[in-house]
């Protein structure tokens, strides 16, 4: 028949029918000999019934393809697959998430450190609020951001007021969110005047609903991966980071992954912003995970109160790619998003939620501002 592949499923009958391990080795090197002959690839399936590998045996073949998967607490199973050798040949190493779906298995290969696209280092990305670029100062492109805040401060809405202008210039956005629908989020920001929809439609602006139970982390960066090398997306937003940690079944290695994911965007000269949950609402707060210093830029959302009501304030910790204000601003969400205030000079212990009050409340925002 003179075949192109022979496979063998599977090694773990024959060796029941070898009966001895040692004769059992012999005849697989016998096939191997005879089959050096001809033109043909072998393949062997073992399903790894013993407890231990088969060293002996593997050390016969030019490859080694290992194949598991990890039940997780709740969703559905991970797969994985791991090259352990291959004569000859370059191959990317580690663990690489796959699924078998209808025509067969698709791989996601872990993240590669090569640049894919070619980007001037030079351009800069602004949100078009001329007292919020004053404060945080152009975004440069191979950037990360970090925003953090408790819920409802304006985290999502600051980050699409940086789609919104990158669409403007005609430049492609992918938002990933994990926290809430698409229909909720074109409502939310067409009550703020932001049309975005209207970018979505157009193709500038992709919006991808991320269902933590049934995606795993190699998939979610292969799809990142997929909407830079393919689409040529400028802008990447994760929303949130907490949706994300709840997607992971291995915490420990959320950071590394992180790491991972943000060193491929910088390579490739995307602007990554990425949400961040925090616990509380005023006074002491906390993160799920301390990633600050994996970002080149981290920008803190607060609320405090002052006047007998609830007023909320921005400031950037620190940024690498450039000058940025020190001061603490106060904004408000209204028609046209954000829209950022004087820095609050009479004011002490913002951050802390309960602020000491030393100057004039005319100072403050007033509504319609």
């Amino acid at each position: 028949m003179k075949p192109v592949r022979v496979v063998f499923d599977s090694l773990s009958e024959m060796r029941m029918l070898a009966a001895d391990p040692l004769r059992f080795r012999r005849q697989i090197l016998a096939l191997k000999q005879y089959f050096m002959k001809c033109t043909c690839t072998v393949v062997m399936l073992d399903d790894r019934t013993t407890e231990r590998p088969d060293r002996q045996l593997e050390s016969i073949a030019h490859g080694v393809i290992s194949l598991d998967y990890t039940a997780g607490d709740y969703g559905r199973q991970r797969h994985t697959l791991r090259i352990v050798k291959m004569r000859g040949v370059k191959f990317q190493s580690g663990d690489h998430d796959f699924n078998i779906e209808t025509g067969g298995i698709v791989v996601f290969p872990r993240l590669t450190v090569e640049p894919r696209t070619e980007w001037n280092q030079g351009q800069t990305l602004i949100s078009n609020v001329e007292k919020l670029d004053e404060l945080l100062g152009p975004m440069h492109y191979g950037t990360s951001t970090i925003v953090l805040g408790p819920a409802g401060v304006g985290k999502s809405t600051l980050s699409i007021m940086y789609v919104i202008a990158a669409a403007q210039r005609g430049e492609r956005s992918a938002v990933y969110i994990f926290d809430e629908g698409p229909q909720t989020l074109y409502s939310r920001t067409e009550a703020l005047g932001l049309d975005l929809k209207k970018y979505v439609d157009e193709g500038v602006v992709t919006i991808r609903q991320i269902q933590i139970a049934e995606l795993t982390p190699g998939e979610f960066a292969h799809m990142v991966s997929e909407e830079v090398e393919k689409f040529h997306a400028r802008l990447v937003i994760i929303d949130s980071v907490n949706g994300y940690l709840m997607a992971t079944p291995q915490m420990k290695f959320l950071t590394m992954q992180f790491h991972e994911l943000l060193d491929y965007l910088n390579r490739n000269g995307v602007v990554s912003m990425m949400i961040v949950g925090q616990y509380g609402l005023v006074g002491s707060m906390q993160s799920p995970i301390d990633m600050s210093y994996l970002a080149d830029t981290v920008v803190l959302m607060r609320y405090f109160e002052a006047a007998g009501s609830i007023h909320q304030a921005v400031s950037v910790l620190k940024k690498r790619s450039g000058e940025h204000e020190r001061t603490i601003r106060e904004y408000k969400i209204g028609p046209g998003g954000i829209r950022v205030g004087e820095p609050l000079k009479d004011f002490q212990g913002v951050l802390t939620g309960v602020p000491i009050f030393k100057g004039s409340e005319e100072r403050l925002m007033k509504t319609g501002d």
